[in-house]
């Protein structure tokens, strides 16, 4: 029976080198970085100045307080555009003060009320470290859904960011992460993600997805195809596993093996 991803992933995230790039803790194994997508072993970055870190050299003792800095800084950000919420509620433009906050994220309650009526955006600064991320990662989602693009842009950062800082995290979360960079355009950045995820757990489904979606993302339909015929291979013996995040994502992975199973 294979390892629990929470073990898994705590025990893969002890770094067996560090990325010459970025600075960030390499898991054993990997080929790319999780967080700028630059292959292991090489000095220059992949991703452009979009997945740059504040501290190229510093290991992780040197990402987390400017991190820190950034995600307290988005959530203020955040918490002016929602005061302003109501009185830009008409306008068509897609900008902060229309991303925030979005009812069904936050509730139904959220923002329903009149300019004044003292409806306020949720504080994500006072949440967890896994809550936030989350938040966030939901919040993305939603706007790359309703083709908010500017809001995508606004938030995308500040979600990776959240996700850098996570201590422990497991497959779910690099899941969301590499998700979150291809919404944001970063293919390289999404298909590292799923690469540290195959390594983990090989069959994975939602690394499998994650690498098909990063691959084309990246005009590689040969690489999107190779993962989905790993997908069709792998669904039935992953289902029996009934994994937590298989249930939560259900509606992705059938979508998933729809297109896997159209012709080309």
């Amino acid at each position: 029976m294979p390892s629990s991803p929470e073990s898994s992933a705590s025990s893969a995230l002890g770094p067996a080198s560090f990325c010459a790039a970025c600075g960030a803790g390499l898991a054993r194994g990997a080929r790319f970085c999780h967080r700028c997508g630059t292959p292991a072993g090489e000095a220059a970055p992949v991703v452009a100045a979009a997945a740059a870190s504040p501290a190229s050299s510093g290991g992780l003792a040197g990402v987390l307080p400017w991190g820190v800095a950034f995600v307290a800084l988005m959530a203020l950000v955040a918490m002016v555009a929602g005061q302003n919420f109501g009185a830009a509620k008409g306008s068509r433009i897609d900008g902060s003060a229309n991303a925030v906050p979005t009812p069904s994220i936050d509730g139904p309650a959220l923002g329903a009320g009149p300019p004044g009526s003292g409806a306020r955006a949720p504080d994500i600064s006072s949440m967890s470290p896994e809550e936030r991320a989350l938040r966030l990662y939901e919040r993305v989602m939603v706007y790359d859904e309703a083709g908010k693009r500017d809001s995508v842009v606004i938030f995308a950062p500040m979600a990776l960011a959240a996700h850098e800082l996570l201590e422990n995290i497991d497959l779910d979360s690099r899941y969301h992460a590499g998700r979150i960079a291809e919404v944001a355009g970063l293919a390289d950045m999404a298909l590292a993600q799923a690469d540290t995820m195959l390594q983990q757990d090989a069959n994975h489904l939602l690394g499998l997805i994650l690498g098909a979606r990063a691959a084309r993302l990246g005009n590689d339909e040969a690489k999107a195809r190779s993962f989905e015929q790993k997908l069709l291979a792998a669904v039935d013996a992953e289902r029996a596993r009934q994994l937590p995040e298989y249930e939560q994502h259900r509606a992705e992975i059938e979508l998933a093996l729809t297109r896997a199973r159209t012709p080309q």
